[in-house]
């Protein structure tokens, strides 16, 4: 796994790519979009380790989020149209009393320039054709909302929260609940799971390198379950478990765990039940 540091102005999927091909990896793929105008930590899996990555795009992200108040666009980020431009009114108090209403479980409702599929076709599809599709709310947590800075319209904003919330959405609602409307001008992911943007690499820095130096860059496919329980098992079990086969387990925990040899070498995970360990996840052509 890589920690990259996206930079502004390329998907997300061009700077895998880019990643793959400086590290001649086969497979690979991300752990959560960010959409072209944002920047910060991507977390990049390859080979086995794509195993695991939806472990992480399950985890919580935080955020560093720059509005611009009065100014509305179509996309909510600088990359849409204007759709309304008002005067900005609005006090440093005004913001901290309306904060309050988006902490917590909240609704959002997904915006039309995301890649959610409807019919088989991503969202944005629709919108680039100007076709309005209806969207149901679904619920998020913002965890914590924290105003960093606040020279109107100018605003910025610190956001921990669950997957699958949208920064733009939640800029906009503020938008609206101030009476003057806004847009995301920067978003700036700082972390993600038990990583953060501290520990991060850009595809320069990367490209730098010579060939046979970027490996060492990359973290181990078990550090993406680290957060589980861990189990190590005898030359028996593991021959078992490589083969697809229960083996028995008394031990206090429940649900998914990590599996290792007596030598430390990461099998995959297992799931934990009535005294039995059912794999679940493993690493390929792992020997006992």
């Amino acid at each position: 796994m890589l920690l990259l540091n996206k930079p502004v102005g390329i998907t997300s999927n061009a700077a895998l790519q880019k990643a793959k091909w400086l590290l001649n990896a086969r497979k690979a793929g991300h752990t959560g979009t960010l959409d072209p105008f944002a920047d910060g930590l991507l977390p990049l899996c390859f080979g086995e380790a794509t195993k695991f990555s939806a472990y992480l795009l399950e985890a919580d992200k935080h955020y560093r989020a720059v509005m611009q108040l009065g100014v509305t666009t179509t996309t909510g980020d600088p990359e849409g149209e204007i759709l309304d431009t008002r005067e900005v009114h609005v006090s440093h108090d005004d913001i901290l009393a309306v904060l309050p209403r988006f902490k917590g479980e909240i609704e959002q409702i997904p915006p039309m320039h995301s890649a959610l599929k409807h019919q088989g076709r991503p969202l944005y599809e629709y919108a680039r054709a100007g076709i309005e599709i209806d969207r149901p709310p679904r619920k998020v947590t913002i965890r914590s909302l924290e105003l960093v800075a606040c020279d109107p319209p100018r605003v910025v904003l610190d956001v921990q929260c669950t997957a699958g919330t949208y920064i733009r959405t939640l800029a906009q609602d503020i938008g609206a609940a101030l009476g003057c409307g806004a847009h995301l001008t920067a978003l700036t992911r700082t972390a993600a799971g038990g990583f953060s943007l501290e520990q991060a690499h850009t595809l320069a820095d990367l490209e730098a390198l010579e060939a046979n130096q970027r490996q060492s860059w990359l973290q181990p496919a078990d550090c993406l379950v680290a957060h589980l329980p861990l189990l190590q098992l005898d030359e028996t079990d593991t021959t078992a478990l490589c083969q697809g086969r229960s083996i028995n387990y008394s031990g206090p925990h429940a649900g998914l765990m990590r599996m290792y040899t007596s030598t430390n070498r990461f099998l995959g995970l297992a799931h934990a039940d009535a005294g039995q360990l059912v794999p679940q996840r493993l690493i390929a052509t792992q020997q006992a």
